[in-house]
């Protein structure tokens, strides 16, 4: 079964195996297998799930919602955000403004079939509204009851500062930072960990398989398989395509031994990875096959020795992209209409 974690300094315990849905469901994969998906994951013990009203479109909402339906609610950890264009995505169907929060969270609960959220995080940070409106928009969400917990999405650490300032402020806290975190992509270690870690933020990470590279399946010089998301042109083809390079691929490949003296698969190796690092909460798994999270759950409670942390480090050599500055390239500025 999964290891619970508590959400940063908050509360809250959730699994630290996630279940999320960006990409997969109402795009990648049909509804009936994207259903299944998360019947397995309660089967394995996964307990909280991840979703944004973005992804698909809001579709992804919506499947989630009836694919968790009938659970009893007081038993899940369902996590949504606001932020991207949504809708006929016009000037206000986007950014963090006290409207379109409102509004935001209001769809999100009609469509995950709930009446509260237990984490409602910023997707991304708005340069356009300020952090008070945001700020004090978030408060109001938690008194109403529509939202337990706040938290954000690939902030700067000094973004993170100011939230937590004001939302102490204004009644509240931020609980949580969703950033992409794997064994290629270390941007947050520098700067955004430190400044979580003393703020009593965890780490819900996206991406802890870079895209499923991480899973050995791609081959320096080989056409993608078939049905991969590399292979995708609905959309996972486009968010894969960086990691796709021969010499990140080739690196990649160098870490099959490691898993196999570790006794382990590929995936779980990856995943197992990111849990070693105190600071992260939850590593956020996707799945468009039911046995593809047969296979992570299994990084659950593994832990690895010095000896493998090294040898993961000598495998992926220079690919590995450790510049905190690029977590300040992600939030778009003007926001998109």
């Amino acid at each position: 079964m999964v290891t619970y974690r508590h959400l940063g300094s908050s509360g809250l315990k959730i699994t630290e195996i996630t279940y999320g849905n960006w990409i997969t469901h109402g795009s990648q994969v049909e509804a009936d297998t994207a259903i299944d998906c998360v019947h397995t994951a309660l089967d394995l013990g996964i307990t909280s799930f991840d979703t944004a009203d973005v992804y698909a479109n809001t579709v992804a909402e919506e499947t989630l919602g009836r694919a968790l339906a009938g659970q009893r609610r007081e038993s899940l950890e369902i996590f949504t955000k606001v932020y991207w264009p949504i809708g006929p995505k016009g000037p206000n169907d986007v950014g963090l403004s006290r409207k379109h929060i409102m509004e935001g969270i209001n769809g999100s609960l009609r469509r995950l079939g709930v009446d509260y959220v237990d984490l409602y995080q910023a997707h991304r940070y708005d340069y356009e509204t300020p952090l008070e409106e945001t700020m004090q928009a978030f408060a109001d969400v938690v008194r109403a009851g529509k939202a337990l917990y706040i938290g954000v999405s690939e902030w700067t650490a000094e973004q993170i500062r100011a939230g937590q300032a004001l939302a102490s402020q204004m009644g509240f806290r931020l609980v949580s930072n969703q950033p992409q975190y794997s064994a290629l992509w270390r941007v947050i270690e520098g700067e955004v960990i430190p400044a979580s870690t003393e703020l009593g933020i965890g780490q819900i990470v996206f991406s802890p398989m870079a895209q499923g590279v991480l899973s050995g399946k791609y081959l320096p010089g080989a056409e993608p398989p078939a049905g991969s998301r590399a292979a995708d042109d609905k959309g996972g083809k486009g968010t894969i395509a960086r990691w796709m390079r021969p010499e990140v691929l080739t690196a990649v490949q160098r870490l099959r031994g490691v898993a196999e003296e570790a006794g382990l698969t590929m995936p779980r190796l990856a995943i197992a990875w990111v849990l070693q690092n105190p600071a992260i909460s939850a590593a956020i798994v996707g799945a468009s096959r039911p046995e593809q999270l047969r296979d992570t759950v299994g990084a659950s409670g593994v832990v690895l020795d010095e000896a493998v942390m090294r040898a993961i480090d000598t495998a992926l050599g220079d690919v590995v992209t450790r510049d905190p500055a690029l977590t300040r390239a992600v939030s778009p500025n003007p926001r998109p209409a």
